[in-house]
Order: C-alpha cells, then structure tokens, then sequence
C-alpha cells in the first residue's frame, strides 16, 4: 500500500462551471475552513509540487496535484478556503459549484479540531449536496494541548460518514484517510445526514423536491437544490442554467412551485427577507448539538501561551508599537544583510560581462547590436538582478516567517479599527501588507476582499506601500543625505528607523486617500467581516524557504526582469541618439527641468521615473547616466561617490526629502498597472491608479518646495 505523486494540469471550462481533465483518474475535492491545515494535507497527499491556476472566469486560485495509493490514480482539487457554501464572495461560488458539477467522487472537508463547533457548518452544508464526504478532523496534536478531546467515533456515527483524526505536519492519521478515500470513492454512501429545519421549511421542500423529480438534474440532492432555489441563491441559479443549457427558471411547474412555497410560509410568518436566517440557524444549532455530544473540554482548555501572547500583540496599547518595531526590524535586517550579496551579484555580472563581450566580439556582432545588448540590456537586468534579488531573498522569507507564525491576521486585527474610520475593509491591512514584497502581489492579494468596493479601494491604494523596487532607492538617499555622518554602527538602525518612518506616512496616505475614495467616485460603508486569529504555530523552515524563494521571490523578479529588457533597448538608445551636442536623454530632461524645479527636483528625475516606470530599480541607474552623460549604467563604487554625483548636479537635502516623497507616490511599475487592468477589467480604474498616487506626490512635493521659499528656507 504505497503512495506516490506528481502534479497535474487543470482545464477549466463553461464560465462559472468547473471540470477536470482528469486524464481517467479519481478526481477528489479537498475543502474546509481557512487556516486549517488544507494545504498542509494537500502537500502531503501530493506533495509539494502542484499545477496553479485560476478557474475560468473568475480571480480565485486553484491547485491541483495528482497520487496513487493502492495502485490507483486519483486527482486531488484544493477548493478555495470557504466557511460556508452560500456564495457570498467568488471563493465560496467556486467550492459550491465543484462540489455540485465538478464530477468528484468524493469531498475531503479538513476542520480544525480545536475550533470544531464553526468547521462543523461546512461540513453539514457539503452532506446537503453529496453522499460521500470524508471528514478529516486535521490540527489534533493542537487539539491535545488545549485538552480538547473529541469522540470520533460518535461524531462518525452521527454524521454517517468516515471521520479521520489526522495531524497532518507529522503526517500521522493520513494513511487512514486515504484508506477513507478508497472505500467512500467507490462505494457511494447509502444515506446521508440530514439537517432538520422548522416544519414550514420542510414541508415546502417536499413539495418543490417532488417537481424536481421530473427534471433530469445533475447528481445532487434534490433537497439541497429545492433549498438554494427556495432562498433564491442568484449565483447557484446562473450556475445551474449554465450546467444545464437552459433556463429551468422559466418552467411553470417551478414557477408555481415557488410561489406556493413562498405563499405558504408567508402564512407562517416567514418572508424572503428572513428565510436565509432561519435556514443558517438551524445549520448553527445543529452544529451546536452535535459538538455537545462529541466534543469534551477540559477546565484549561483554552491556550494560556497564545492568550498570553494576544495580550501583548494585539493590546490597546503593546499591538501598534510592537508592530511597528517588527516592521522596522525586518527593514533592518534586509539593509544590513542585503548589502554584501548585491556586491557579490555585482562583481558576477562584471566579471560575466567581459565573457559576454568576448563571445559577441568573437562572433562578429554588429557595434550598434553589441552596444544594445552590452550597454542597454545586460546592463539594466544586471542592475535590477543586483539590487532587487538579495532584499527580496531576506525580505520574503522574514515576512513568510511571520506570516507561517500567525502574525499577519494580528496585524489585520490591530489595523482594522484605522480601516474602519477609512471606510474600508480591515483584510486591506492584509494586501497592503502584501504591497511590500511586490505591489503587483498585493494587488493580486485584494481577492480576499469580498467587498467589490472594498477591494477596488484597496487596490488603487495599495501602491503607497513602496514595494521591494523602491526601497534600494529609498534606502540609498536616506544613507546619501540623511544619516550621513552618523557612526557606521548606527547608520543600519537608524536607516532602518528613518524607512520606517517613511512607510507609516504611506500607510497614513492609505487611510486618507481611501477615506477620500469612499466619499467621492467609490461610495459606501465598511462592511463586516469575520476575522480568524489562528492559533501560534512554528514556522516550518524549509516550507517557508521553498514557498518564499521559488514561489514570491523568483515570480517577481523575473516579471522585473522581461519588463527591465524592452526598457535597457529604450533607455540605451535614448541616452545614444543626439539632438544637436546633447543626448536625446538630456535633451527630454532639458524639456521637463522647470516643472521639476517647480516641485524640488529636476528634469532628470522626473524623466528617470517616467523611463523607469518598467522597473522603479532602475530610476538611481538612469538618474547617474544622465548625470554622468556616459550614455549606459554605470556602477559606482560608493555612496560618497553617488552622493558627489548628485550635489555636483544640484542636490540638496530638500531634492533628497522629495525624492523620497516622490518615490514613495508615484504611479505603479508597469506590472502593476497590467495586474491592476487584468484585475479590475477597466481601463478606467488603471488609469486613476495611475493617476492618484501621482498627482498626489506632485502636490506635496509643489507644497513643501513652495513653502520653504515662501519663509526663505530654500
């Protein structure tokens, strides 16, 4: 009895509807609640490679892998994480609609077995629509430590269905579940466990269930689809027609079906208006009474070290400083440590590009061909790989650590107040979070919003959190023009402090301009969300490593990269074709040097943002070959030679103060843009993405140069 796995690939097809290419295997579908340990159990079934995509039509993520066990092929589906089937966002619409048309054998619902009771809600509405569910009661190890004790013998028996006890980090109680699997995926289950709602409920549903019986359906219970059409579930409708090719709605014998349904509770005194709260509590209640039975707590059942440690970091008064202290040392760690491998990736790349010249020279290449590709895109993706590569490499993994530890929803938690009085939604503390790895990846991260409002409020304001491209530049003005001077041994922790400082006024930004937003062209009020602050848990390391590095740090630099290449041909280019004695590059700068004034800085800045709008690593390199008039990148050995450069062409303290200003507000990278157009699928909206962050540092810019020459100051 061995298991082995592989990945797969995933074919989506018919809008709003799922199947598999199963290529003959046993297809499986793994549910549950988020922060349960799904993914865990599905690593662990398939390993860690997997196939990931998003179902056809909509912004939710899927993953598939593939096992044998006994022989036999199965493919496992990881359905989005969802506390309920009633569709209330896109995550919960795609789960519904597998379990109901995917073509699964059979449903693995993972819950946690130290938070039963709520897990429990799925797993009730999954047995209304399918037979054949397995109940993997996964965090049992957790469980034990918080003297949580659950009979699942008798839960098993109450549900009718197989409930495996599973630790799935240790990996013990997997082999049961597979054997679960084989068994239910080949014998369909003879009976099912009914949830039992009020009288006028039940007996409507025996009415509309009889019509259906004359309709040739998918193989769902009917009772289940009287139910969804009864509490007129819009998005299963639509499923269901597409399913179906045609509209079931428009039948008579429905119609009347439903309208004498609906007469009949009205003369028990349930409306439409209250229907979906009769039909959640009595799911509620039956979870409630079964857990009752099966779910014994012990006098300290709660976890003194997680209670304790919630005092302090979500406290009124401990969880914002504490925050802000983490924050700043994980700035510090990645300007200290970055330092000495971006020197090292430098050196490669000069000693690579001497080989590279000579392999070019060797094979006769043309001089304008050979500068291009020498001088404008080796160069520029050299310089993006240099600089961006090692602070992502300690930037990912630090915040992945905190993330694995159960940080990230603390920080949902303590933020989500400030959200609030913004008029937005306290998981936006969650992408802007996100927003410091890559904007681009926090962008993607608004899925989790449900709020379509919500989520557009907080993706046009998610790039006021500067992402992993700006901080070489932030970090080097502040080291240039700010703590120079300081002893070498403090210069880290007060760059770090300083950088700091400059990500709270963006995330102050952030509340203001999303306040803004939802009192003009966004209107609305914040919703309510259910937060879930999961337990503490050890990192794992080498899962933190493979997910940090493989899976954020190498997709966004090579995104960086493809955008880096067209931009080193331009720029090349650019600073090679005169206008008259001046390069086309200085000639542009020329043209743009009195509004640049105008805010603080120079014509030169502000045409290596707009050159750099494919990569924002590449505004300092553009900044110096303009300077310098050398026509390609050129490394410096220094700071003090950088900051030379820059006081010999102009620079002040007041040019390094808006050059952070205007680095931390201008508009997205150029792969933020596209993920931000393929997201909101509006034009519209890219452009004000564009625009506001813009026109937003132009104005504090023009403000502070305009008034310290007002008082005489500069």
């Amino acid at each position: 009895m061995g298991l082995t796995s592989k990945s797969t690939g995933l074919k989506a097809i018919d809008k709003g509807l799922y199947k598999i290419n199963s290529n003959d295997k046993t297809v499986i579908a793994l549910a549950g609640n988020p922060n349960v340990g799904k993914s865990t159990v599905f690593n662990a079934l398939t390993g860690l490679r997997q196939h990931t995509g998003n179902w056809a039509g909509k912004t939710v993520t899927s993953a598939l892998g593939a096992f044998t066990y006994n022989k036999k092929e199965y493919l496992l589906v990881d359905l989005p994480g969802t506390y309920s089937l009633m569709a209330h966002s896109h995550e919960e619409e795609v789960a519904r609609d597998f379990i109901c048309f995917g073509g699964s054998k059979a449903v693995i619902v993972v819950c946690d077995a130290t938070c039963l009771e709520r897990n429990l809600n799925l797993v009730l509405q999954t047995l209304e629509i399918t037979k054949n569910v397995i109940l993997c009661l996964n965090l049992m190890d957790e469980a034990a430590k918080k003297h949580i004790y659950i009979d699942t013998d008798s839960l098993s028996a109450q549900l009718g269905i197989p409930v495996i006890a599973t630790s799935a980090r240790s990996r013990e109680g997997l082999d049961k579940l597979l054997e679960a699997v084989e068994k239910t995926a080949e014998n369909n289950a003879s009976d099912s466990f009914k949830i039992r709602y009020i009288k006028p409920i039940e007996k409507v549903l025996d009415d509309i269930k009889g019509v259906l019986n004359n309709f040739n359906l998918p193989p769902i219970d009917k009772r289940w689809l009287a139910l969804r059409l009864l509490d007129c579930d819009d998005s299963f409708k639509r499923s269901l027609n597409d399913y179906l090719k045609e509209d079931i709605f428009k039948n008579p014998d429905i119609i009347k079906a439903l309208n004498d349904a609906y007469e009949y509770l009205n003369k028990n005194g349930i409306d439409k208006n209250n229907l979906k709260d009769k039909i959640v509590a009595s799911i509620v209640l039956t979870a409630e009474g079964i857990c009752t039975d099966c779910v014994r707590f012990e006098q300290c059942s709660f976890d003194k070290y997680d209670r304790k440690l919630d005092k302090i970091l979500t406290g009124r008064l401990t969880g914002i400083p504490i925050m802000l202290i983490l924050l700043a040392g994980v700035f510090f760690l990645t300007i200290t440590v970055s330092n000495y491998p971006s020197q090292w990736l430098s050196d490669f790349f000069l000693w690579f590009e001497a080989k590279l010249s000579s392999f070019l020279l060797y094979l006769h290449t043309p001089e304008t061909i050979y500068n291009i590709l020498i001088f404008g895109v080796y160069r520029v993706v050299s310089w993006v790989v240099a600089v961006m590569l090692p602070p992502m490499a300690i930037f990912f993994p630090l915040f992945t650590l905190l993330e694995d530890f159960g940080y990230l929803p603390r920080v949902a938690f303590n933020l989500d107040h400030h959200f609030k009085k913004a008029n937005a939604c306290g998981k936006q503390a969650l992408t802007m979070c996100m927003g410091f790895g890559c904007n681009a990846a926090g962008v993607v991260g608004c899925r989790i919003i449900d709020s379509p409002r919500e989520r557009l409020i907080a993706t046009l304001t998610n790039c006021f959190v500067p992402c992993n491209g700006r901080f070489p530049a932030l970090i080097a003005v502040i080291s240039m023009f700010l703590v120079c001077g300081i002893t070498s041994a403090f210069q880290s922790a007060l760059s770090a402090l300083i950088l700091t400082a400059v990500i709270l006024f963006g995330i102050l930004l952030t509340f203001l301009v999303s306040k803004l937003l939802s009192k003009t062209i966004i209107k609305g009020v914040p919703s309510s969300f259910t937060l879930e602050l999961p337990p503490y848990r050890r990192p794992q390391i080498l899962k933190v490593l493979v997910r940090s590095l493989l899976d954020r740090t190498v997709f966004v630099l090579g995104r960086a990269v493809i955008s880096a290449i067209p931009a080193g041909v331009i720029i090349w280019i650019m600073a090679n074709v005169n206008v008259g004695d001046i390069s086309l590059l200085n000639y542009i700068a020329g043209i743009l040097d009195p509004f640049g004034h105008l805010i603080g800085l120079d014509g030169v800045i502000i045409l290596a943002f707009i050159l750099g709008f494919p990569a924002n690593e590449i505004v300092i390199p553009i900044i110096m070959m303009a300077y310098m008039s050398t026509g390609t990148i050129t490394e410096y050995e220094s700071l003090a030679q950088l900051k030379t450069l820059f006081v010999d062409n102009g620079w002040t303290i007041v040019t390094a103060i808006n050059m952070l200003i205007f680095t931390l507000m201008h508009f997205p990278c150029s792969t933020t843009c596209l993920t931000i157009r393929k997201e909101t699928k509006s034009l519209k909206w890219t452009l004000l993405s564009i625009i506001i962050p813009t026109a937003l540092g132009i104005l504090i810019c023009l403000l502070l140069t305009q008034g310290l020459h007002l008082f005489g100051i500069y």
